[in-house]
């Protein structure tokens, strides 16, 4: 009896300092970072890489929470939610970003990108610190600017070898002014959509295309409701990851830099990680059944000229031409 009671008191005591020590120790931060594509996306891996640098670079007190498929909504929820901190984080291509900052205007002019080396140097300098400096009256932090890639055109009706044949075809968009204008300039009728119902507008015929990098085409399995791939590579999508502003604020300088460190380590190994990918993903559609051109992509841009016109007063010249290099 006397045995049984020493036990039970010893383990009353050990509770109460376990008891203690959990009310002493400071809960663990969470990210919630949302993004709109497959789990198996070049985004998922690239913020599973992330999750693990904060991880080790806060010893734990920090844990990134990934949701993807827009499971906390599209691009531009995320943006917005994060805008008014009800959520922490987000990775989304720059185009929808354009509706919050005019400075990302100009990744989305056709053709003016040539070249991966070029985006990275432009991204991770003086360009890129004015496109984040823009956000953060918007509460917004822009952490690094990741890559999406260049964007491919395919459609379920033809193929697709110079601009003519893109003429009156329904062809899915991001809801970005640059964008629409383009397709508008190659005769298509531009149709602004959140990216989760795009699968289905596809199947039902609703819209006839849509755009996207050749990553995305793969993961999101467009090749199952789309015949035609053309290797325009019209846009180069450029993707940013951003945080709270007040959420960052209130993390220690430690934490802030750890944060930090891990984007830009990730930044590294989500890039490498998409060139390495692209290499085989166009065989890999051909055998799922895509026919594959490569359209005269000099028609293309000549074509697109108008579009430069529209928006030079908008962007500045300056701008457009530090990028085109030209």
């Amino acid at each position: 009896m006397r045995r049984t009671l020493c036990f039970a008191l010893t383990l009353a005591i050990v509770c109460v300092f376990m008891a203690g020590l959990a009310v002493g120790a400071p809960a663990k931060k969470i990210i919630r970072l949302n993004h709109t594509l497959a789990p198996d996306s070049h985004y998922q891996m690239g913020l599973e890489k992330f999750a693990e640098l904060v991880n080790a670079k806060t010893n734990g007190a920090i844990e990134v929470q990934i949701f993807h498929s827009s499971q906390l909504g599209s691009e531009r929820d995320a943006i917005e939610g994060v805008t008014l901190g009800t959520l922490e984080a987000t990775l989304v291509s720059t185009a929808p970003l354009a509706n919050f900052s005019k400075k990302f205007l100009v990744f989305d002019l056709p053709f003016i990108v040539k070249d991966r080396a070029s985006a990275y140097k432009a991204l991770d300098g003086d360009l890129g610190n004015q496109m984040a400096a823009s956000l953060e009256p918007k509460g917004i932090k822009t952490l690094a600017f990741w890559e999406n890639g260049f964007r491919m055109l395919t459609n379920s009706r033809r193929p697709i070898e110079k601009p003519a044949d893109v003429a009156g075809l329904k062809i899915r968009l991001m809801e970005n002014p640059v964008h629409m204008a383009t397709f508008k300039t190659l005769g298509a009728a531009p149709v602004p959509m959140p990216f989760g119902e795009l699968f289905t507008a596809l199947q039902q015929k609703t819209v006839d295309g849509q755009e996207n990098p050749l990553v995305i085409i793969k993961t999101s399995k467009f090749y199952e409701v789309q015949k035609h791939l053309a290797l325009t590579g019209h846009f180069y999508s450029p993707a940013a990851l951003l945080i709270g502003q007040r959420f960052f604020s209130n993390l220690t300088p430690d934490q802030q830099k750890a944060i930090q460190d891990a984007a830009t380590e990730a930044r590294d190994w989500e890039r490498k990680y998409c060139q390495d990918l692209e290499d085989s993903l166009v065989s890999e559609l051909k055998a799922a059944g895509m026919q594959v051109s490569r359209p005269d992509l000099d028609a293309f841009e000549k074509a697109c000229e108008p579009v430069y016109k529209q928006f030079e007063a908008e962007i500045g010249l300056d701008t457009i031409r530090a990028l085109r290099g030209k």
